[in-house]
């Protein structure tokens, strides 16, 4: 079995802030797994949060020898962005050697298209204003936030987008001060679900505060293991392949999440559709889904994924599983 990973870059539609910084294209690794006359393939984006770079995630990726399926991938590599684009290509080859869809292999029912998210990214309050009432039209928006002067820009994009609604996600930006002062404004602006409010590490101070609103671990939850620690602070998971490490992980989690009484978001870094496609699994019957990487990108892959009025539409063949 053949590996070879090539670096993508994409750009971006428009410029893509978060409280961590900006951004003008997606650069992501795309990974083929050949056997035979077979190819599948993956995508991955390094995570800068967690020290991954193009350059590290191809060294552990070309690092694997004699793996040749999924359960030897989860004990050759840990989760992260190099077993998430090889465990998805995985699949993708094992669906072309036996003829069927990823979700079949995996005793799935047949997916279909889910609502999902619209980021607007952290800008001025005017700017927010302003993306906000171009995009009202949609379902859901979540905004970018983390500041601690964000609360200008709520009320900002709940007058730009008045029906909508919205979801907010902090990426690890509020102090436990900032979030409670903040929290009561989060109900009367109709906010869904805030995401990350406090650093990863700092999460204990969530364990007794009161949450009017759902609060959802990103950074905080890897995989089934980073579970037992969420107790008592967060509502829902948010499930994404390149924390978790593939698809085969990602599911496991969704199961061991909904058992364990967690709501479920599945989301995504910036990327195309072909790490958006694995995902879309994830996503059926999600209380929130974000896949909206692709929609952001002034460029996407051949064969993307279809995106319209009822949402993100599961892959075809012709691109991924």
């Amino acid at each position: 079995m053949r590996i070879d990973v090539t670096a993508d870059t994409f750009p971006l539609a428009e410029v893509f802030t978060i409280s961590r910084g900006s951004r003008t294209e997606a650069k992501v690794l795309t990974v083929r797994v050949t056997d035979g006359d077979l190819t599948g393939w993956g995508e991955c984006v390094p995570y800068a949060r967690y020290g991954e770079t193009l350059e590290s995630v191809t060294a552990e990726v070309m690092r694997i020898e004699g793996v040749t399926d999924r359960a030897g991938l989860a004990k050759a590599l840990p989760g992260g962005a190099a077993r998430n684009a090889l465990d998805c290509a995985m699949w993708d080859l094992e669906a072309k050697r036996a003829g069927k869809r990823a979700w079949e292999l995996a005793g799935l029912t047949k997916p279909g298209p889910e609502i999902t998210a619209y980021t607007l990214s952290l800008a001025e309050p005017e700017a927010m204003e302003a993306s906000a009432r171009k995009h009202a039209h949609r379902p859901l928006l979540k905004i970018k936030l983390g500041t601690p002067d964000d609360m200008p820009r709520l009320e900002a994009v709940r007058r730009g987008a008045p029906n909508a609604k919205i979801i907010v996600d902090a990426n690890e930006g509020w102090s436990a001060e900032v979030y409670a002062d903040l929290a009561p404004h989060l109900v009367r602006l109709g906010v869904a679900l805030v995401e990350q409010p406090l650093p990863a590490g700092d999460d204990d101070a969530l364990i007794g505060m009161e949450r009017p609103v759902p609060v959802c671990a990103d950074e905080s939850c890897h995989d089934r293991d980073s579970l037992p620690d969420l107790k008592g602070k967060y509502d829902v998971v948010n499930i994404k392949l390149d924390k978790t490490g593939g698809l085969t992980e990602a599911l496991a989690l969704r199961a061991a999440a909904i058992e364990q009484g967690y709501g479920i978001m599945v989301g995504c870094m910036v990327g195309s559709s072909l790490a958006m496609a694995p995902a879309v699994l994830v996503a059926q019957g999600a209380m929130v889904t974000d896949l909206d990487g692709p929609l952001l990108l002034a460029q996407d892959r051949d064969h993307a994924l279809q995106f319209d009025e009822q949402g993100v539409h599961p892959s075809t063949p012709a691109l991924w599983g």
